[in-house]
């Protein structure tokens, strides 16, 4: 019920976010902008997010997640419905960049802390399907978006999809649970008995066992995630935000452009689980690294992509390689900082993950309105993604988790 709620969640709020490459053309047309001003309304978007992903992940270590939830699924279609109406460049950032952003920022952060709190032993399994919101929603959003703009306008889609955040998020948010004690149970569903005395106090032990934020921003773990998450970001967000004009550029359809978006969230969806359940048997950190390797070629593949069906192999492939690296960098979080203040560290963490997602999107509008092309900005992308190769075979797990 946790992982289904989670996915199906993730799956309405990051698919919203991660739809804004679909409207970027109708908000540049609209208000005039350039391509680095029309980035620039995510990427205050993003630095809002933080802030909001913070004060969420406070919030859930101490109150329960439906709450939380519920309160983001109401400002997210309050924001949307306002987005709709906009009529000038300020209201679209009051609007979209802040409202939107409280009501969306700590999603991934909240999702992926409540599905922690429920496993141990199948951890990497749970938050590989419950992960997964994000990638459907862009396999679902994101085409439906493009149909929605092509028929009704951009406007009246922004009003769609905030009614349709409205009826599921607030619907799902009450099947959540703060974690297994509420219920009776201990995490991986195990039921407290006498005979199971050994895995009772492991399970017990693992939910009690954990740092503070303050304990934990004294790691160098802490800072080799707060990198790795930032380049993490920096790299998804350049290209979630600019793959579908880089792909209009050439001639080719906004809704084609935005089906490759959605394979890449396909893919995406089918390599979070698999790298979940791999990573539970054999560590995180090999197939963090080869993941982050096949992601920085794909980047540079992507410069020299003429043709759709270039494309299509760009999404499959950046799709695996984008869902592998996002469940290893959440993974290594809960294993070196344990679960008993998840949800701040990981707010703590989302600082570095919104510079980077700030720095991405603005970096290709910058890099395009100056070059004329997106070249420079995926490059810089691959050597981003090298240097979290680098930053995960750094960590070391802490003793004391």
């Amino acid at each position: 019920m946790i992982v289904c709620s989670s996915l199906l969640i993730g799956c309405t709020l990051l698919g919203i976010r991660f739809s804004f490459g679909v409207f970027f053309k109708s908000l540049e047309a609209e208000f005039e902008l350039s391509r680095a001003a029309t980035s620039s309304v995510f990427s205050a978007y993003m630095i809002f997010a933080a802030i909001f992903t913070i004060a969420s992940g406070w919030a859930l270590d101490r109150w329960r997640p439906r709450l939380i939830v519920l309160l983001m699924g109401l400002i997210t279609g309050f924001s949307l419905v306002v987005v709709s109406q906009t009529g000038t460049l300020w209201q679209l950032f009051l609007s979209y960049s802040l409202l939107l952003a409280i009501g969306t920022g700590g999603t991934y952060i909240v999702l992926m802390s409540a599905t922690s709190r429920w496993f141990d032993k199948k951890r990497g399994l749970a938050l590989g399907i419950a992960g997964s919101g994000g990638p459907l929603g862009t396999i679902v959003i994101a085409p439906v978006s493009a149909y929605l703009i092509s028929n009704l306008g951009w406007r009246m889609s922004y009003l769609v999809m905030g009614l349709v955040a409205w009826f599921v998020v607030v619907s799902l948010s009450m099947l959540l649970r703060r974690d297994p004690r509420e219920i009776g149970l201990l995490p991986d569903g195990v039921k407290p008995s006498s005979d199971r005395t050994d895995v009772t106090n492991r399970h017990q032990n693992a939910h009690l066992s954990g740092f503070s934020l303050a304990q934990a921003f004294r790691t160098k773990n802490f800072w080799l995630l707060s990198a790795i998450w930032l380049f993490l970001a920096l790299t998804m967000t350049l290209i979630l935000t600019h793959l579908v004009p880089y792909i209009t550029d050439m001639g080719i359809s906004t809704e084609r452009a935005a089906t490759v978006l959605s394979m890449a969230g396909g893919f995406n969806i089918l390599s979070r689980p698999l790298t979940g359940w791999i990573t539970d048997k054999v560590g995180r950190k090999v197939l963090g690294i080869t993941w982050a390797l096949i992601q920085a070629g794909t980047l540079l593949w992507l410069i020299w992509v003429g043709e759709l069906w270039m494309f299509y192999l760009f999404a499959i492939v950046y799709g695996l390689s984008w869902g592998g690296l996002g469940i290893v960098s959440t993974a290594l979080i809960v294993d070196n900082f344990g679960v008993r203040n998840i949800g701040v560290i990981m707010g703590g963490l989302d600082i570095a993950f919104a510079i980077g997602a700030a720095i991405g999107p603005a970096l290709g509008g910058f890099v395009y309105d100056t070059t004329g092309s997106y070249s420079v900005a995926f490059a810089i992308g691959a050597i981003a993604v090298l240097i979290e190769a680098l930053l995960i075979g750094l960590t070391r797990r802490e003793g004391n988790v």
